[in-house]
This record gives structure tokens, C-alpha cells and sequence, in this order.
């Protein structure tokens, strides 16, 4: 058995309801905020850190009692208490990852959550007793503490029975509930005799070349880019309201959504992606990016500024772990490679031929006076540090020829730039 999450999006709350979740959000963000508060000025003062069974006991239970507090019974104590368990968790991420135990980026110092921050959440465990019944294929009814009956757009079917749900709210007003279960343990594929290796890019979002001889180029959607006339409409609308209006309020949800909506097509798009490699290959060779070293390199000005955007607008890490994750579940092998000179070494005879500019999407080899292509090129070479482009075709040439050679129609393409033949 396995531990996934799964999303559904909520209709909008009747107003009462609306009304309880916003008390809802703002106990748990106080609770949360209580416990930043008490872990610093304990360290301030020099003592220990308290337990979180004495916070629960001071920030919770006894606060309840007070007129300062008071308000907190109206929210569920479950929710209070995965609150305090979140900000305890946080700490222990930081502290761990300060010493150097914690594997991965280094994790900051949790910090405090605003009324301003525009999305917000709440997690109930069984404890709080909350309720998913299904009411036809597309609907399903949550019901929970404090909050009542929320209508769920039911798309798919939960496997089990949620050990946990999150309530979370979206900076544009968005409702979805995320609900945690435990699944079968995913069947593995069939084992297919075919091998990938990918190169990203941003020309085209990822050029893919298989052992057999096929290959083909991943168009890039650019989703941001393409949404970014409408984005600067829906900005400018809101820098022209006054603050504290409740048109700047509407304003600033058209702004949420239409990020929402980039963001949500994106993953899509990942996903898509990241199954059809998997399902098509046993073996997919990928390159090892520095994606985070990418959205912060290239050059001054306007024209790094745009190589950066695009970058982030990609969405390679998110791509890349999807991948593996799919890996993982059915069968496969992903293996990430390191991508040094891949662009710059012949995958035909395997001459390090020496850098190139962006520029450049073909060039001819001064070894072996092949004409490659840039993306093929490096794809293939991910193959071949693989060890599975080393086979012949029906024709009996070398695989790695067909796969990175540039062809007739991409070296006649307008606008395409070429190296000198020596």
C-alpha cells in the first residue's frame, strides 16, 4: 500500500458556511502563530524549547478559557491541533536541515502567517469525524465539524477511506478539499524493448529519441507567455482600483484565477507528458538540470530577464519529478545523467566539437562532417551514457546516426543558423 493525495474542488460554501471557514482559517493561523511566538521567546529567555503537549495544554486548551481566546472553541479542536502539529513540524524541518541531516535545500526558518496571505487551510484526521458520501459520478457530499455539508466535484473515486482532508482555500476564492488515502500498490507495465533518452529545452519543450530509431520533438506551450497579455490587462485593471476597495478585491480575484489557471495547465501538461514516456519506454535517460541555478543564470537586462521567465514558465523540475514518480509506481527506470557538453559532443563519433550559442539549433561535425541536430543531438548522447543506442536498424546503420542527424527539411528551414564547414 501506498500514500496519495487526492484533490477535488469544492462548490462555493453557502455564506454561513463561508462565513465558518474564514473563523476556521484565521483559529488555525492564530494557533499557529501562538507557537512561533512561545518557541522564540522561550529561546530569547534562554530556556528550552516547551513540548508540544505543554503548548497544546497553554496555546489551546487553557486558552479557550480566556477572553483573549475565547473564540477558539468555535472552531474544531482536531484543526487546532494539526495547527500546533504543522508549526512543531516546521521547526523540526529547520532544525534538522541546519544541522545538516535533512537531505535536499535548506530549509528557512518558519515564519509568520498573515491575514493576507491569500491562501489558506485547515487539515481535520479522523478524529474530527468528517464524512465523505458519494452522491451520484459527479458529486459527493463532505461534511464537516463546525462547517456542515460542502458539495464536492466528485471526478474520480477515492481507492479507500481518507485517513486525513484538507480544506484549502485559494488566493482567488477557490475551494478544494485534499484527501489523503492509502492505495494498491500500482501494477508494473508490460516490459517493452524500447529505450528514451530526453533533452529539455525551451525552443521546444523536450526533444525525445528512443533506441528503435524514432524520435520525435515535445512542442513548448509556453502557458505563461501565452496568458500574458491577458495577465497585464487584469493587472493594470488592478493597480487603477483604490485599496481597501471591494472592486480592488474582484480585481485582485481575476488576477488569482488567471494565474491559477497557468499554473493548473502546467501540471497538466507535466502529467501528460510524463505518461506517455513511461508508458512508451522501460528505460528514459534524462538530463540532471540545475533547474534552480537555470532561473537565476544568463544575462543582464531585458534579454536574461526573458531567458529566466521562460525557464520558470517551463516547469522542468515539476516535470522531472513527476517522472520519476511515475517511474516508480509502474516499473520503469529513469535515470538523470549528467548534462555536460551533451550539446557539444557528436553523438555519431563522439568529438567534443566545442561550445555553441543558443543560436545555433544545427551544425555540422568537423570529424566526421555529420549535420546534427542541437536537441537530437544531445537526447541521443543521453542514450548513448546510457548504453542503449549502441544497436543497429533493419538497415543495419548505426542508431545513433539516424537519431541525431539533422534532416533535410531542418537544415532548409528559415531561420535556422549553421557553423562554417571548414
Amino acid at each position: 500500500m501506498t500514500t496519495k493525495r487526492f484533490r477535488y474542488r469544492l462548490d462555493q460554501p453557502r455564506p454561513a458556511q463561508a462565513v465558518a471557514l474564514a473563523q476556521l482559517f484565521g483559529c488555525c493561523r492564530v494557533v499557529f502563530n501562538d507557537v512561533l511566538r512561545a518557541r522564540e521567546d522561550a529561546h530569547q529567555a534562554g530556556l528550552p524549547f516547551p513540548t508540544s503537549g505543554d503548548l497544546s495544554k497553554r496555546l489551546i486548551t487553557q486558552a479557550k478559557l480566556t477572553p483573549q481566546r475565547a473564540w477558539l472553541n468555535h472552531a474544531s479542536a482536531v484543526a487546532l491541533q494539526q495547527a500546533l502539529a504543522d508549526a512543531d513540524r516546521a521547526y523540526r524541518n529547520f532544525f534538522t536541515s541546519l544541522s545538516g541531516k535533512r537531505k535536499g535545500p535548506r530549509v528557512g526558518k518558519p515564519r509568520y502567517k498573515t491575514k493576507r496571505d491569500r491562501r489558506q487551510s485547515a487539515r481535520f484526521t479522523k478524529n474530527a469525524r468528517f464524512k465523505l458520501r458519494q452522491v451520484n459520478t459527479r458529486k459527493a457530499t463532505l461534511t464537516l465539524p463546525g462547517i456542515g455539508n460542502l458539495t464536492v466535484r466528485y471526478s474520480r473515486p477515492v481507492p479507500s477511506d481518507p485517513s486525513s482532508v484538507t480544506v484549502i482555500q485559494e488566493a482567488d476564492g477557490a475551494l478544494f478539499a485534499s484527501f489523503v488515502v492509502d492505495v494498491p500498490a500500482s501494477t508494473a507495465l508490460p516490459v517493452v524493448n524500447r529505450h528514451a533518452g530526453v533533452d529539455m529545452g525551451l525552443t521546444d519543450y523536450a526533444a525525445v529519441v528512443a533506441s528503435d530509431g524514432t524520435r520525435t520533438k515535445i512542442a513548448n506551450p509556453r502557458l505563461l507567455r501565452t496568458a500574458e497579455r491577458k495577465l497585464k490587462k487584469a493587472q493594470q485593471n488592478l493597480s487603477r482600483k483604490q485599496k481597501g476597495s471591494h472592486n480592488r478585491a474582484k480585481a485582485r480575484t481575476v488576477v488569482a484565477r488567471a494565474h491559477r489557471k497557468v499554473r493548473d495547465a502546467r501540471l497538466d501538461h507535466a502529467h501528460k507528458t510524463a505518461s506517455t514516456l513511461i508508458r512508451e519506454n522501460q528505460t528514459i535517460s534524462v538530463e540532471a538540470l540545475n533547474v534552480r541555478g537555470l532561473a537565476r543564470s544568463g544575462a543582464k537586462g531585458r534579454r536574461g530577464r526573458g531567458i529566466r521567465k521562460s525557464v520558470h514558465d517551463a516547469g522542468w523540475s515539476q516535470f522531472l519529478r513527476l517522472l520519476a514518480e511515475k517511474a516508480d509506481e509502474r516499473g520503469r527506470i529513469v535515470t538523470a545523467l549528467n548534462p555536460a557538453y551533451s550539446s557539444q559532443t557528436c553523438a555519431v563519433c563522439g568529438v567534443l566539437d566545442g561550445p555553441k550559442s543558443l543560436a545555433i539549433r544545427q551544425w555540422q561535425c568537423q570529424s566526421c562532417r555529420t549535420w546534427l541536430d542541437r536537441d537530437y543531438n544531445a537526447a541521443t548522447n543521453m542514450l548513448v551514457a546510457a548504453g542503449h543506442a549502441e544497436t543497429k536498424n533493419a538497415c543495419g546503420q548505426d542508431v545513433r546516426l539516424t537519431l541525431a542527424s539533422a534532416s533535410s527539411a531542418d537544415l532548409d528551414e528559415t531561420g535556422t543558423t549553421h557553423t562554417a564547414a571548414a
